[in-house]
């Protein structure tokens, strides 16, 4: 048996991955009084699927507005352009520390029946993690190991 073999059996296991490693930072907000078409303008704009709606005074999320909350609303036939996003956002959302492993925000993720997930850490919000993210975490351990820079640029 050569040392490289040795070294190589007997290397410990990668830690498992955290939501840290996968999420997105920075987040894009949008205020509560605004109207839903603005929230569906930033959304494209950012090529984001979320929104986190922030607490002014503690910088906590006290709400998401997804593309499916907007969705409904057109199918439901109201205007976008009167609506406001409090009206439609999900009030205090879930959130996960970014000590989070990627499996329990996987497990948080399928017992809710949420597609995002809101990130904070000892600041505030740190970022969001949606289902795409932690579904390529858990196909992928590489996935995790990248800086987020380089694991979100297309192939």
């Amino acid at each position: 048996m050569t040392d490289t073999f040795a070294q190589q059996s007997f290397q410990a296991p990668p830690a498992p991955a955290t939501v840290a490693n996968v999420m997105r930072p920075p987040v894009t907000t949008v205020e509560q009084a605004a109207h839903v078409a603005a929230a569906a303008y930033l959304m494209k704009h950012a090529g984001a699927t979320a929104l986190m709606v922030l607490d002014a005074q503690t910088g906590q999320p006290i709400g998401i507005i997804t593309q499916a909350d907007i969705a409904r609303a057109v199918a439901d036939g109201k205007d976008v352009n009167s609506v406001r996003i409090d009206d439609l956002m999900t009030t205090r959302p879930t959130v996960i520390s970014t000590t989070t492993s990627v499996r329990d925000a996987a497990n948080v993720m399928t017992s809710g029946h949420f597609r995002h997930l809101p990130v904070v850490g000892d600041a505030g919000l740190a970022g969001i993690v949606d289902i795409t993210d932690v579904c390529r975490a858990l196909i992928d351990p590489d996935f995790s190991q990248l800086p987020m820079a380089e694991a979100a640029k297309p192939a």
